[in-house]
């Protein structure tokens, strides 16, 4: 099995409102993947609620191999979900770990 976490930074000069919401689609739109990709064995996403902490989203998902990640990712679905988060995103980070 493969773990596939994401975190995004969110830009501070996009309005807070503005930030939450694309946040609150994105959650929504991913979450509703498993659905459209089969190979997604669990996904989910947070929004960071410990203003101290830099990081304000997180993205966690499970796949049997590294190849499902590389598909998902590039899968139409995917790709459009993503695009609700991406404007507003600032900085991303990734890790792919067996488990």
């Amino acid at each position: 099995m493969v773990s596939h976490i994401v975190m995004f930074r969110l830009r501070e000069d996009v309005p807070e409102a503005a930030r939450l919401q694309a946040a609150v689609a994105f959650k929504r739109d991913i979450e509703a993947l498993p659905a459209v990709i089969p190979s997604i064995r669990r996904i989910g996403v947070g929004l960071n609620v410990n203003p101290d902490e830099q990081w304000h989203v997180c993205l966690t998902s499970l796949f049997d191999t590294l190849s499902d990640v590389r598909a998902y990712a590039a899968h139409p679905a995917h790709v459009a979900a993503a695009s609700r988060l991406k404007p507003v995103v600032a900085q991303r980070a990734c890790v792919d770990f067996e488990e």
